[in-house]
């Protein structure tokens, strides 16, 4: 197989997987071309040297591909239209940034004649099933190539013993050594101290967020922020027009300074095991509940019961990679004819880690003040209410009479 290999393409973050592939690559593959790509979902300041790094430890380029509005217009918004949270904590931060990537680390390789794409995702995660998936959507016939599942590293440990015994250089320690994925939406912590749900995260400790701060270290005045929204889309906030990647960055300045959007969950990994994470949304816990605000009053009560139903499963299909199917993209169909009334603004307080509904306005609300106020009104009968509960009920007085009438008969 080796012999077969001699152009690799590799998803890259420089990360302390994707940092010794490079070399192992190169070590098993008869010195194989190794052409890096990190796809840009903001990750911030974690792509800076990277094309240093990358070429220094054996790489021959390094593409970095800017994809943030594509991943927060066309991957973040509908699934926030959609309503899908997995299991009802996790904002698919990671799950809904890896098929945008693997997407264009697929056309990278076709251009670039590639024989094979590689990952560095580890067997035990959710991960390698959206990358592959992904690939497989876009390039058929690649063989992909996944060290964790090859290699003789075992742990993370191991992992940055090979990275000093060929002189790669690492931004973590043994001590700080969490296993994260940052991007424009969210931010995840796993591994060390968080592997037991027994123990506390350690939120107020300096340095382990990176978004915000924790609410009790938030301030004491709150903070209003209104957003207004576009068939479901966010556009703007406190009146002034944005982008996707401008307004989520707008949002994670002000969820983060509030102590908005703080996760700790164990989860149901798609590969059957269960694992605990930690993760950071400011922005898009704010963005969440301000669309679900808005949908109270936009939305009838039939639509909105299937759509709640329905976004669980939109919620699955995202985490376990299955974006590029034809289910998706006919919920997502489903979910885009539901918006077409979702415009409106929402205006939020954020205090402490909590948002709390300051008002709802739409020029399509289906919530008429004067059909349900408690003061007189000249538009709904209360008289007519008698018949409607006495079909309503129906089933259950004559399940009652039929009941009295056999224990009658005993």
């Amino acid at each position: 197989m080796a012999k077969e290999i001699k152009k690799v393409v590799l998803a890259y973050s420089g990360g302390l997987d994707t940092s010794i592939i490079i070399p192992w690559l190169k070590e098993n593959y008869n010195n194989c071309e190794v052409i890096a790509v990190s796809g840009d979902v903001g990750q911030g300041t974690e792509l800076d040297g990277l094309e240093e790094k990358a070429i220094k430890t054996g790489a021959s380029k390094l593409y970095i591909e800017d994809l943030t509005e594509e991943f927060i217009t066309d991957y973040v918004y509908p699934t926030v239209q959609a309503g899908a949270v997995y299991e009802n904590q996790y904002l698919l931060g990671t799950s809904f940034a890896r098929p945008i990537i693997a997407k264009r680390i697929a056309e990278i390789a076709i251009k670039e004649g590639a024989d094979a794409i590689c990952h560095g995702c580890t067997g035990k995660g959710n991960d390698q099933v959206r990358f592959e998936l992904a690939i497989k959507a876009f390039a058929p016939d690649m063989q992909i190539i996944a060290p964790w599942r090859i290699w003789d590293i075992k742990s993370r440990d191991q992992e940055i013993d090979y990275a000093e015994a060929h002189n790669i250089p690492l931004k973590i320690n043994r001590e700080t050594n969490y296993s994260k994925d940052k991007n424009l939406w969210h931010l995840s912590h796993e591994g060390l101290d968080l592997e037991d749900p027994a123990n506390e995260p350690q939120y107020e400790k300096p340095g382990f967020l990176e978004l915000g701060v924790s609410p009790l270290q938030a301030p004491d005045k709150p903070t209003y922020v209104t957003i207004h929204f576009e068939k479901g889309i966010p556009t703007a906030i406190d009146g002034v027009e944005m982008g996707g990647k401008e307004l989520v960055s707008k949002l994670n300045e002000l969820g983060g300074a509030n102590g908005i959007g703080l996760a700790d969950l164990v989860e149901n990994r798609l590969v059957g095991m269960k694992s605990r994470g930690v993760y950071e949304t400011p922005g898009g816990t704010i963005l969440y509940k301000a669309h679900e605000v808005l949908e109270t009053i936009t939305i009838d009560k039939e639509t909105a019961r299937i759509k709640q139903y329905l976004s669980i499963k939109f919620a699955d299909i995202v985490y376990n990679g299955q974006w590029f199917t034809p289910l998706r993209e006919a919920m997502s169909a489903f979910v885009t004819e539901t918006q077409k009334t979702v415009t409106g603004d929402v205006k939020l307080k954020l205090y402490k880690g909590n948002i709390i509904n300051a008002g709802v306005t739409s020029p399509y609300t289906l919530y008429d003040e004067e059909v349900a106020t408690f003061d007189e009104d000249d538009v709904y009968n209360q008289a007519d209410s008698a018949g409607f509960i006495n079909l309503f009920g129906l089933p259950i007085k004559v399940r009652a009479k039929l009941e009295q009438k056999r224990n009658q008969q005993k």
